[in-house]
């Protein structure tokens, strides 16, 4: 496996596999199959929001756990991502979180704090992983091999179970938040930017964990 690069994994994974009729825990297998053990799917929440940290997950799962409640976080109640958080932590060989301050997006921009938040979640992970499966389009920047997937918190188990953390924990610092700052409704939106959010952006002015970088947040 010495040969593989951290971004050099296209032929471990034919594009034409790149389709939600796989299983959950088709991509594993791939990688499985090519030597690695240790695989952690990873995936970030809020970088959409106005206000907040953005927060990343990575799990390892120890072989392929009948999960079947485990899906895209966005495709999940609030109670239903709680109940599989407990889930993922109980059942998972390992979890990790990665938090990255509204400070670090307004200096290094929303994509550098996300893969900052995606890095730290990883290096979290004990054991170490020695592959990635991420959501998206972006490797994360740390010399494992890893595997980018479009859409894999909807096609990859480790993905989707990264994605509930993330979304969870970050939603739970937003209700936090809430109590500091009740006027944004923070505890409903969760930083994302709704009719009352902008309204009360207007109204008040950004709070101190708004993101002031962002177009809809900075005062004309």
């Amino acid at each position: 496996m010495d040969d593989v690069g951290p971004h050099e994994n296209g032929r471990l994974f034919p594009e034409c596999a790149d389709t939600p009729t796989v299983g959950p825990f088709f991509y594993e297998g791939l990688a499985r199959k090519t030597g690695y053990e240790v695989i952690a799917g990873v995936d970030e929440a809020g970088r959409g929001p106005l206000a907040g940290p953005v927060v990343a997950g990575a799990v390892i799962f120890a072989g392929s756990p009948d999960l079947p409640g485990i899906r895209d976080s966005k495709q999940m109640t609030a109670r239903r991502r709680e109940e599989a958080f407990a889930v993922i932590q109980r059942e998972a060989l390992a979890t990790g979180i990665g938090v990255v301050s509204h400070r670090y997006i307004d200096e290094f921009n929303i994509l550098n704090a996300s893969l900052e938040a995606m890095l730290r979640a990883v290096e979290a992970l004990d054991p170490r992983p020695e592959f990635l499966l991420v959501d998206g389009i972006h490797p994360v920047p740390v010399p494992i091999p890893q595997k980018c997937l479009k859409k894999g918190d909807q096609i990859c188990r480790s993905i989707s179970a990264a994605s509930i953390l993330a979304k969870v924990y970050r939603d739970r610092i937003m209700l936090a938040c809430h109590q500091m700052y009740p006027v944004y409704d923070f505890d409903k939106n969760k930083g994302y930017g709704t009719i009352r959010h902008l309204a009360a952006l207007k109204a008040y002015g950004p709070c101190p964990i708004h993101r002031l970088t962002f177009k809809r947040v900075a005062r004309d």
